[in-house]
Order: structure tokens, then C-alpha cells, then sequence
């Protein structure tokens, strides 16, 4: 009897579910760009009298007309992103558009600063000098490792608080892995060395200009204003950083079961053999870069106005530099270390367009984010939002204050990851508040990137966290363990810092 065979069930045609995925930082943008453009059809349109410095007198808000159509106002959401760039805002009706007379309104000096420093960032790490740099530095403390661990991390987060170092980090755990495994520690010593070295760098930015300065610049300040209380920060939390990561890692040493990472071994890292030469040709780069950032700091502190008070008139040697200065700067220093580390006229111009085509996606992010405030500025209800918070922000001591600004952009750098984008978006709106409060805006920069420096040491949307792990082999949640600690002690002191900085503003 032949053998009957059951039907074979047919194949599912379910796909598995994608996970879900958080949007980037463009797609939330255009998000917020919709939604203000729809709030503005709803709410009214009011406005404030101003003083002689621009800002808005408490208690003289009033409602005004826009005067803008529906035609115009689907002009105004097509021109938002052009605005963004270049908008020019009339003195006398305040209106922003690209054909206006009046002062330059887009964010087009501080989308040129972005490309140049990118430029910069790229023309150093292509001469090799930022790489062989920092192995050699590597290398010579081979053998003593809490003074290497504290070295590096030092030096990560100079370049953190000077121009954000982030990504260009990720090129260093090929060394620094197997390294920090010959020397007794585990993978999570050299993930923490590099990702809160560089991360409470870019938390407790001085110059960085993708934070300080795009606050800065949209808080209508200069990037020096509030240095002071900046880098009393990161000398702290460095201090308390490194301090942190050295007990870890001394607790490993001593007992490796003590490990976050006991029970996932890895073999496939191997220590490297290789001796780095720091040529004569690398040294001349790295002292060119010093001075560069040098020029930077000095050229953009009020020296006067810190001295003396902010009424005190400048200095004659007192530079008094802006985005347009620091964009020029950063090409010709771009220029000098392209010749200086030997690089040929064509390997020299394609690094230059290499280096501002890797950063025109930040510039663009900050381009949009500008785009947002020119919709609320037309339509008027910029000082609308400002008028509903006025007189809770008014009964607020400046110690409350401070600590509630900190405090409100921790959700705001989860929900836009980019600092840029943040800073853009966010001071417009929060550094008025501060004059209502009788704080120096310069507070409000200062809270507004230490919370987003603190949610993107931990953020699952950031590339550089994840792709930093994944290069270490260290889970995500493993991470979160061994960092946690540390983040509750950096909020508090962040919390303190801000809200001593408001009430000695």
C-alpha cells in the first residue's frame, strides 16, 4: 500500500516586524517644522516692547496682526529651510525673507564656521599627525596604565570641549582594546576611556562649536560669554571622570571576576606590536592645531567685558572674533596643516571637499532647526510662547531657574539628537526666559549642552555610542551598568553647577 504523504503547509507569508527605529534628527525637524507652521494658524499672534539691547520688556506683551494670508503662509513653510540659511530680518517690521533689507537672520555664518571646522577636523586627521598623535601617547605609558588611562582621556576630552570630538573616535579602539587587555584591565576600561573621555568633553563644553557655539550664536551672545563657569565644569567633571573609570578599572585589575564583562569573553583582539612614528612633519601639524584653537579662545573672550564688566569697551588688542573670523581662520589653518603634513595639491583639495562634505549634514541640521524659529518669528508667536511662561518664570528665584532649564533639556537631547539641532531649535525660546528671570543667556547655553552632553553618553540613537561598544564588544546593557553611577553624579553637579552659575549671573 503506498504511503500517503500529509500536505506540506504553505510558507508564512509574515514578515517579521522591524524594530523600531528613532528617527533621525532630519525627520524630527521636519516634524517640528509641520507642527509649528500648524500651531501657528491657531495661536495668536502678540508681541513684546523691546530695550535698547533687543530683548523683550516683562509686562508689555499685546496681540498684534500678521498679516499673513494662507498663500503666504504656505510660502512662509516652503521658505523655511531658505530663511534658515540666509534670511535677512527687517529692522522695522521685523519680518525675515530673503529679499528683505536688514541684518542677517539665517544661520549662513554659523553653516560656513560648521563646514570650515570640518574641513579642519578631516585636513589634521588625513596628515595622520591627530592618529599617530595620540598612539604614540599610547604607547609611551604602554606599561603604566592608570597614568595612560588618565592621559587619554585627558586628551579626548580636550577635543570634546574644543571642537565636539565624537566620531572621529571610533578609529581608536582597533588600538586602545587590546592594548588596555595586555595591561590587566577588561574591554569596558577602553570603551569608558574613550567614550566618556571625549563625551564629558563635548558635556562640558568651552569653544565647541557645534553646542557652545550654535547656542551661543542663537541666543544672540558671543561664544566667549559664560567661559568662565564652563571651565570650572570640565575641569570637575573630567577630574571626577577619570576618577571614576581609574576605580573601575584598578578594581578589574586586581580581580578580573570583578569584570562587567567576566562572563563574555573575546579573543579576537590581539595586542597591537607596531611602534608609531610621530614624524617631524607630524609634530609641526599637532603645534599648528594648538595654536589654531589657541587663536580661537583668545580671539572670541570679551577680555574687557570679563574684566570690567560688561559695559567696559574692548581692549585695542581685543579681537572680538565671530563665526565669519572663525570660518576664515579654520580654512587657512586647514590650508597650513594640508602643506605643513606633506600633502600634495590634489590629496590638499580633496580633503577640502571631503572635510565640508562630512560636516554639510550638521550645518543643514542647524540650517533647519533656524528655518523653525524664522515660521515663529513671521507669524509672530514667538513672544506668544514667551507670554504664557512670563510670569511663572518671573516668580522663580534664579537658582530654581537655572536648575529647571538644565532639567528640561535632558527630554529635548533625547528627542533631537543633534546638539546642533537642539541648541537651534530649543534657545531661541529658552534664552529669552532668562532675561525674564534676570539670567545671564549665557546660563541657559551652559545648561542646555550639559543635558544634551549627558543623554548622549548613554543615547541607544547615537552612532558613536553603539558603534563605539560594538567595536569594543561590550553589550549596550552591560555599558549602561558599568556608566550609571557616574550619570547620576554628573546631574547633580550639572544641577548645581547651573543653578549657582544663574544666581552669581
Amino acid at each position: 500500500m503506498p504511503k500517503i504523504s500529509s500536505p506540506t503547509a504553505p510558507p508564512s507569508t509574515v514578515k517579521p516586524r522591524a524594530p523600531f527605529s528613532f528617527p533621525s534628527a532630519f525627520t524630527v525637524l521636519a516634524g517640528v517644522t509641520i507642527l509649528v507652521w500648524l500651531a501657528a494658524l491657531v495661536l495668536p499672534s502678540g508681541a513684546y516692547d523691546t530695550n535698547a539691547d533687543g530683548g523683550p520688556i516683562p509686562g508689555t506683551y499685546h496681540a498684534i496682526d500678521s498679516h499673513l494670508s494662507w498663500g503666504d503662509r504656505l510660502m512662509q513653510l516652503f521658505l523655511a529651510p531658505i530663511n534658515g540659511l540666509y534670511g535677512v530680518k527687517n529692522p522695522t517690521t521685523g519680518f525675515i525673507g530673503p529679499y528683505e533689507s536688514g541684518e542677517l537672520y539665517g544661520a549662513a555664518g554659523v553653516f560656513m564656521f560648521v563646514l570650515a571646522i570640518g574641513v579642519f577636523i578631516t585636513m589634521g586627521m588625513r596628515t595622520g599627525a591627530i592618529e599617530n598623535g595620540i598612539a604614540r601617547v599610547a604607547q609611551r605609558f604602554s606599561h603604566r596604565g592608570a597614568v595612560l588611562i588618565v592621559v587619554l582621556m585627558v586628551l579626548f576630552s580636550i577635543g570634546g570641549t574644543t571642537e565636539g570630538m565624537s566620531e572621529e573616535t571610533l578609529g581608536f579602539y582597533a588600538l586602545l582594546v587590546p592594548l588596555m587587555l595586555s595591561l590587566g584591565y577588561d574591554r569596558m576600561v577602553a570603551a569608558g576611556t574613550i567614550l566618556i573621555g571625549a563625551g564629558i568633553g563635548v558635556l562640558a563644553s568651552t569653544i565647541n562649536p557645534f553646542s557652545t557655539g550654535v547656542a551661543s550664536a542663537a541666543a544672540d551672545i558671543s561664544i566667549g560669554n559664560g567661559i568662565g563657569l564652563r571651565v570650572l565644569m570640565y575641569v570637575v567633571l573630567t577630574t571626577i571622570s577619570i576618577l571614576f573609570v581609574l576605580r573601575y578599572a584598578r578594581r578589574v585589575k586586581k580581580d578580573p571576576s570583578k569584570s562587567l564583562l567576566a562572563d563574555i569573553p573575546s579573543s579576537s583582539f590581539t595586542a597591537s606590536t607596531t611602534s608609531t612614528v610621530l614624524t617631524k612633519r607630524h609634530k609641526a601639524v599637532l603645534v599648528v592645531v594648538a595654536l589654531t584653537f589657541a587663536l580661537m579662545i583668545f580671539s572670541i573672550v570679551p577680555w574687557a567685558q570679563v574684566i570690567g564688566g560688561n559695559d567696559a569697551a574692548s581692549y585695542g588688542w581685543q579681537l572680538d572674533w565671530y563665526f565669519p573670523e572663525l570660518a576664515a581662520l579654520f580654512i587657512v589653518a586647514s590650508i597650513v596643516v594640508g602643506f605643513i603634513g606633506g600633502l600634495k595639491e590634489k590629496e590638499l583639495t580633496t580633503a577640502l571637499v571631503r572635510g565640508a562634505g562630512d560636516f554639510i549634514g550638521v550645518g543643514l541640521i542647524i540650517v533647519l532647526a533656524r528655518g523653525v524659529t524664522v515660521l515663529m518669528n513671521n507669524a509672530f508667536i514667538t513672544d506668544t510662547v514667551l507670554n504664557s511662561m512670563e510670569n511663572l518664570v518671573a516668580t522663580t528665584g534664579s537658582v530654581v531657574f537655572g536648575a529647571a532649564m538644565f532639567l528640561i533639556n535632558l527630554p529635548l537631547g533625547f528627542l533631537i539628537p543633534s546638539s546642533s539641532g537642539h541648541a537651534g531649535l530649543a534657545m531661541p525660546i529658552l534664552a529669552p526666559l532668562a532675561d525674564f528671570a534676570g539670567v545671564s543667556r549665557a546660563v541657559v547655553v551652559t545648561a542646555l549642552q550639559s543635558a544634551h552632553g549627558i543623554i548622549n553618553l548613554v543615547a541607544p540613537t547615537s552612532a558613536v555610542v553603539m558603534g563605539g561598544l560594538a567595536l569594543a564588544q561590550v553589550p549596550y546593557q552591560r555599558y549602561l551598568r558599568f556608566i550609571g553611577p557616574l550619570l547620576l553624579i554628573l546631574i547633580v553637579l550639572c544641577t548645581a553647577f547651573v543653578a549657582i552659575g544663574a544666581a552669581l549671573s
